[in-house]
């Protein structure tokens, strides 16, 4: 992709409003360039749609126009969740046309350097991490992406004293070219998001664009206890800052002593555990004892990793070691991620609506001690959920509803689970989520958690995993 301002006078197509696209839409506007925005929901469903007309951009709602992309559209700017097979995408590719996505066109405009997070679980929680510690150590953090602003806003309002902090999908980084982010964060891999990829191998490509385009005078942090992660090191041209739960590196972020990797996921024996920062120098090696593990505000050993990749972060970008300790100590996580929610009658809910596959919702329900009954179930992407027939087998009662209740109920009856319910939408999704925490909560004793960690993505039955989660708090507090 050229740079956008090389677009004047040329015609754009960004497909899909929302808030990326409506930001990329406004940039392209502001250069020059003749825009042209379609998005498949009805006027009614796009509210955005006024507020770019009045800057006279031509907003097509409802329907992707037959004639939407010809030889005279220079460029596709499409949100990442549209997938590459729909008519417009696979048009523009026909006629040999860019298909990027707004990162590409944030990272060309920016002023500031960037440090862009992916992977499969933890994007959100440490990019907030990683924005509070860098405005704590006196550096100047814009967080943005899926979380915070849009990355095109972002870019235009940032200085070359900022940096911006950015969570990135796979969607999101597949649409890119030139994009390099002077700092990169794989923090690990799982299966997701397959429906989209069409398997592991676009998938992993996908999250490895991130390294592509850097050079030695950038950084690469990697979760060094996933294999994926670890192999994406041999292709690095930037200079590599690992972290470890289980192992004692030379140079890079770990735990002194390492944690066993098939002991108890948050055993007791986290209080004399530290986590250590060593650098290689000119001069030898380095070494700056943080904190004590104990003494995370979030509990579990995966936000351990999260901290580790957070401190990685913030090294590279300048900050002293010692200066993360105490926003460490004080950082109590973000929404819908193993957020407290209420507790009634000795039972307490929570909320960990992002969790949107196995792995994420593994590690919520072993962060909490209470025995659990689980609220999971949503958007059928075509796995088996075997892999969470050792946590069911811990559980004290099952919740499951929409497309994928069945499999996992499947899964719960194999484990032995005896304590299984399953609702089925026939009423709307609120009304299903809230019979959902009821009979959840009917389950439970004084002592008990009630979670909410579905293990699957919300689009069957919700507009976003944010509204799931709003909705089961709203329904916890109403109970």
């Amino acid at each position: 992709m050229n740079h956008p301002a090389d677009y004047r006078g040329r015609r754009v197509v960004v497909l899909g409003l929302a808030r990326s696209g409506v930001s990329v839409a406004k940039l392209f506007h502001k250069l020059g360039a003749d825009v042209v925005v379609n998005d498949k929901k009805d006027r009614e469903s796009s509210p955005e749609a006024e507020e770019l007309e009045a800057l006279g951009i031509t907003v097509i709602c409802g329907y992707h126009p037959d004639d939407l992309i010809d030889e005279h559209t220079a460029l596709m700017v499409k949100n990442p969740g549209i997938p590459y097979t729909a008519p417009p995408v696979r048009q523009a590719i026909l006629l040999g046309i860019d298909v990027l996505t707004e990162v590409e066109a944030a990272y060309l405009i920016s002023p500031a350097p960037i440090i862009g997070i992916t992977g499969s679980n933890g994007k959100t929680t440490t990019t907030t991490m990683i924005g509070e510690l860098l405005a704590a150590a006196g550096l100047s953090p814009i967080v943005a992406g899926n979380i915070g602003v849009p990355l095109c806003e972002a870019a235009q309002d940032a200085s070359a004293d900022d940096w911006i902090v950015a969570e990135l999908s796979s969607f999101q980084l597949k649409g890119t070219q030139s994009f390099r982010p002077r700092i990169a964060l794989l923090l690990n891999l799982a299966e997701t998001h397959l429906d989209y990829h069409g398997g592991m191998e676009d998938y992993v490509a996908s999250k490895r664009m991130l390294f592509a385009n850097q050079t030695e005078t950038d950084t690469a942090v990697l979760g060094w206890d996933d294999p994926v992660c670890r192999e994406t090191a041999q292709g690095l041209k930037a200079k590599l800052l690992p972290f470890s739960l289980y192992e004692r590196l030379a140079h890079g972020v770990c735990i002194e002593p390492p944690y066993a990797r098939d002991g108890d996921i948050d055993d007791a024996s986290s209080a004399k555990r530290t986590i250590v920062v060593r650098l290689e120098t000119e001069s030898g090696t380095s070494e700056t004892v943080v904190m004590p593990v104990a003494e995370l505000g979030l509990p579990g050993r995966h936000n351990a990793a999260n901290a580790m990749a957070a401190i990685a972060a913030c090294i590279a970008a300048g900050a002293r070691p010692e200066a993360l300790a105490e926003p460490l100590r004080t950082f109590k996580g973000v929404e819908h991620r193993l957020e407290f929610v209420r507790e009634k009658n000795g039972v307490t809910f929570h909320n960990s609506s992002k969790d949107t596959n196995p792995t994420a919702t593994m590690m919520a329900a072993r962060s909490i001690k209470a025995p659990i009954i689980l609220v999971a179930g949503g958007l059928d992407r075509g796995s088996d959920y075997m892999e969470l027939l050792p946590l069911f087998k811990e559980l004290k009662g099952l919740v499951v509803l929409g497309e994928t209740r069945g499999k996992l109920e499947r899964v719960a009856n194999l484990a032995g689970l005896a304590k299984v319910q399953s609702v089925n939408a026939e009423k709307d999704a609120e009304s299903t989520l809230r019979e959902a925490v009821v009979r959840a909560y009917a389950m439970a004793e004084p002592g008990d958690a009630v979670l909410l960690s579905p293990a699957c993505a919300s689009w069957d039955m919700f507009e976003s995993y944010e509204q799931r989660g709003s909705m089961f708090k709203q329904s916890a507090h109403t109970l």
